[in-house]
């Protein structure tokens, strides 16, 4: 099966879409299908076009056996709402060509990844015009999480937006999410039940597991032996709320035996560490090769994932998988009800978003505890282990492509069927049109 993918990140970014959409096609050429991508230069979370890359100029590569093509965009330094418009709308201009080009190699399936839906109509055009199966994979609901989070401001353009989304999320062969809220949500702006596909992130649980030695990263930061660490690492984004952060730092100052470690690049990093600038327990840190990833993720005693009260099932944060696997404990920022807090609550902590205080006492509480520690990382452990792994999740992918393929060739042989049909019945046959002529002369 030909299968394009057209979305905007992808490898070598080592965090969020950028990530997920390359394994995603790596493993999907793995499994035998030829796998092209449309994407664009690696830029996040640094907002920055990656060494060795143009955003000026499209270029071609193979990573590992997938061949993708990489067009131009603009990156802008310090983004804002305007500017990620601005930004978005660039890459869907400039890949226009690139996407183009794929109409000679005929896709049967042609896969939009989300975000960014300024992608998606060209999608379903080439989709449509080659006659493929057409896919909308959403990793977040940008345009709600755009205008919830105070990003965008109009309430005319919310509602124009929104109603322009949900035009297209119906015309899509299949919208696939990544949890059973967002399904939800996608069911309620008019996709068919029928058409959704929970496809959550996944997590490699043979690289991320538990290691129990002493961590190579506590002398690099120059972390006492008997201090606990609670981690953050990821973007720095808005969505994050990482500010509470900062708060629950300046609470537990006077804690020697808690350390703070924040791993990570992104719009409001700055913000981040001005705030801690003159708290001596926190540790910042870059992001982390992959092959340092799982010593990383195994410093934390505890992990935190804070998230505004304001994002609560536009996104599912895909870095909970790692912290999962990596058999530590997790506290999360979640309100009850929502897809994070009922993942999290049989399996760590879950405090109110944007409370700088339950969030102190949480961390007070399990640092208090290594017996709670240790029984809720193993839970996680054993969560990630029996629903993240890849080969569960990406061969109920494979497996959704070519069921979907096998109904949408018999749709499209009887479809052809039909007009064969009808047209077979609106001409008339030599035998018919002789009788015809006949009764013709007798009449004149």
């Amino acid at each position: 099966m030909r299968i394009l993918i057209y979305g905007l990140n992808y490898a070598p970014e080592l965090t969020g879409t950028g990530k997920y959409t390359a394994e995603m096609a790596e493993a999907l050429q793995q499994q035998g299908h030829d796998v092209h991508v449309v994407c664009a230069p690696p830029y996040y979370p640094e907002w920055k076009i990656a060494k060795g890359y143009s955003g000026s100029r499209g270029s071609r590569e193979t990573r590992n056996q997938v061949r993708v093509w990489r067009s131009p965009l603009w990156v802008p330094a310090h983004p804002s709402g305007l500017k990620r418009m601005v930004h978005l709308a660039s890459f869907a201009v400039a890949s226009l060509p690139a996407l183009i080009m794929q109409a000679w190699w005929r896709p049967d399936v042609v896969m939009s990844i989300a975000p960014t839906m300024l992608n998606a109509p060209a999608a379903l055009v080439l989709a449509r015009l080659m006659g493929a199966d057409s896919w909308l994979h959403i990793q977040d609901f940008e345009v709600d999480a755009a205008f919830d989070l105070g990003l965008l401001k109009s309430a005319r353009a919310g509602r124009f937006a929104r109603a322009v989304e949900s035009a297209l999320l119906r015309r899509f062969n299949v919208v696939s999410t990544i949890s059973d809220k967002m399904v939800e949500r996608a069911i309620a702006k008019g996709v068919a039940p029928s058409s959704v596909f929970r496809l959550p992130n996944w997590v490699d649980i043979s690289t991320i597991y538990p290691l129990n030695r002493v961590n190579k990263f506590r002398d690099e930061l120059n972390i006492a032996e008997n201090a606990k660490v609670v981690l953050y690492s990821g973007n720095m984004g808005a969505k994050q709320g990482i500010e509470v952060l900062a708060g629950a730092a300046a609470a537990l100052a006077g804690r020697q035996d808690i350390v703070f470690v924040f791993c990570g690049n992104g719009a409001t990093k700055a913000e981040l560490e001005k705030c801690c600038e003159n708290l001596s327990n926190c540790r910042f840190m870059p992001l982390q090769p992959v092959e340092r990833l799982n010593e990383l993720l195994n410093l934390a005693d505890i992990h935190v994932l804070p998230q505004r009260g304001d994002a609560s099932d536009l996104v599912m944060p895909s870095k909970l998988t790692g912290m999962f696997a990596s058999g530590r404990v997790v506290v999360a920022m979640a309100r009850p009800g929502t897809e994070l807090y009922n993942v999290v609550t049989p399996r760590g902590v879950v405090v109110p978003p944007e409370n700088v205080q339950a969030l102190s006492d949480a961390i007070e509480m399990l640092v208090a505890d290594p017996e709670r520690r240790a029984i809720l990382g193993a839970e996680g452990r054993a969560f990630a282990e029996l629903n993240l792994s890849p080969v569960w999740v990406l061969g109920r992918l494979d497996e959704k492509l070519r069921v979907l393929r096998g109904e949408g060739a018999a749709a499209r042989l009887t479809e052809r069927k039909e007009a064969k049909a009808a047209s077979t019945a609106s001409v008339p046959s030599k035998a018919t049109s002789a009788v015809t002529l006949v009764e013709i002369e007798k009449i004149d």
